[in-house]
C-alpha cells in the first residue's frame, strides 16, 4: 500500500482481466453489509456532466439507470436528473433521499454504426458523502440491435428520435456496470414503497 494514501474501506476491488469485458473496475465498502445495506436504499440518479454535451443523452442515461436499479436491484430510485456540472454528488441530495447514484460520462461519441460509451458510476451516501460503491466501464456497441428494439422505441417515444442511436450502446454499458451494484435489504414498508413506484 502506498504510505501517503489513506486506505478506503473496501470489501472488494475487482479489475476485469479480460479486455473484452465492458466493466473495468468495481468496488464496494467492506462495511456495506452492516451499514449501507440497511440505510442507503432511496436514491436519486444523476448524470453529470452531459454525455456528448447533450441533455437528452444525459436524460437517457439517468432513466435507463433509474429503471434498471428499480427493476433489477432492491434500491428505491425515486428520481432521475441531469446536470451540466455537479460540484459534489451530494448536491443532488434532498428530502427522503439516502444516496446518489452518480453517472459520470468518460466517453460518449457516435461512430459510423454505433457509439463508443464509457462511464464512472458511484453511489454515495447523502449523510456524509462517503462512497458506498463504484464501478467503471466502457466499450463500443452497434446502434442497431434487435435485442434492444423495444427499449429503443420506448426511449425515442419519451425523449425524441435523436436518442435512437444511443439507446442500445447506453443500455448495454449501464446494464454491465450496474450489475455490479450490491443489493440493499428492504423491510416490509420499503417493499410497499418500491411497488408503488410502479417500475
Amino acid at each position: 500500500m502506498h504510505p501517503t494514501r489513506p486506505a478506503l474501506p473496501l470489501l472488494a476491488l475487482l479489475v476485469a482481466a479480460s479486455g473484452c469485458s465492458a466493466v473495468k473496475m468495481s468496488r464496494v465498502r467492506d462495511d456495506y453489509a452492516t451499514v449501507d445495506r440497511n440505510q442507503t436504499k432511496r436514491l436519486v440518479v444523476v448524470t453529470s456532466p452531459l454525455p456528448a454535451d447533450d441533455a437528452r443523452v444525459g436524460e437517457l442515461w439517468s432513466l435507463i439507470a433509474r429503471r434498471y436499479v428499480n427493476q433489477n436491484r432492491d434500491f428505491i430510485a425515486k428520481e432521475s436528473r441531469v446536470a451540466e456540472s455537479l460540484a459534489s454528488p451530494t448536491d443532488a441530495c434532498g428530502e427522503g433521499l439516502e444516496g446518489v447514484l452518480h453517472l459520470k460520462p468518460e466517453v460518449a461519441k457516435l461512430e459510423a454504426k454505433g457509439a463508443q460509451v464509457g462511464v464512472f458510476a458511484q453511489l454515495v451516501r447523502c449523510t456524509d458523502g462517503a462512497e458506498v460503491w463504484a464501478a467503471s466501464g466502457g466499450a463500443s456497441w452497434d446502434s442497431q440491435n434487435a435485442l434492444y428494439d423495444a427499449q429503443r422505441a420506448q426511449y425515442v417515444s419519451e425523449l425524441g428520435e435523436e436518442v435512437g442511436p444511443w439507446v442500445a450502446p447506453s443500455f448495454q454499458l449501464l446494464k454491465s456496470v450496474l450489475e455490479t451494484l450490491p443489493n440493499p435489504e428492504l423491510n416490509d414498508d420499503d417493499v410497499v414503497e418500491k411497488i408503488e413506484l410502479g417500475e
